[in-house]
């Protein structure tokens, strides 16, 4: 049972470094909804990780090309990290099901809201920016 469907067509933004991170984020996410607990705890781990390095990415671009709503797109990536960092601590201490729930219940509404809007914006002024800059986005 994948929690986030339709990649290819819903959430492909034309910024390659957003979209093989969203994709290695979906994947990560859909892995965990039929893991054994212990593959769980792995993946979320690695799912935690991995958006904190896909926001900082995301960051950069955002600061290296003056992004105008950079500060409302930092805000919600500082919410969602302390929300998975949350999370990631509670599982240590052997709540899985909490995880679970969390994984399960709010991940794939708050992927959809934040990439279909906010990561869509950015996307746009990404690509908008391309000639401006040397290479490109890649």
């Amino acid at each position: 049972m994948a929690l986030i469907e339709d990649f290819e067509e819903r959430y492909v933004l034309g910024v390659p470094a957003m979209d093989r991170n969203h994709r290695e984020f979906v994947d990560l996410v859909n892995r965990m909804a039929e893991a054994s607990n212990a593959t769980f705890a792995y993946l979320f781990s690695e799912m935690v990780q991995h958006t904190h390095a896909h926001f900082a990415a995301e960051e950069v671009m955002m600061r290296e090309t003056a992004f105008s709503a950079s500060d409302e797109h930092r805000d919600e990536h500082r919410r969602v990290l302390g929300e998975l960092d949350w999370f990631c601590s509670r599982l240590q201490q052997g709540h899985i099901s909490l995880a679970r729930a969390y994984v399960v219940d709010q991940i794939p509404g708050w992927f959809k809201e934040h990439a279909l809007t906010m990561d869509t914006a950015l996307a746009a002024h990404l690509v908008a920016a391309r000639p401006a800059r040397a290479g490109g986005v890649s």
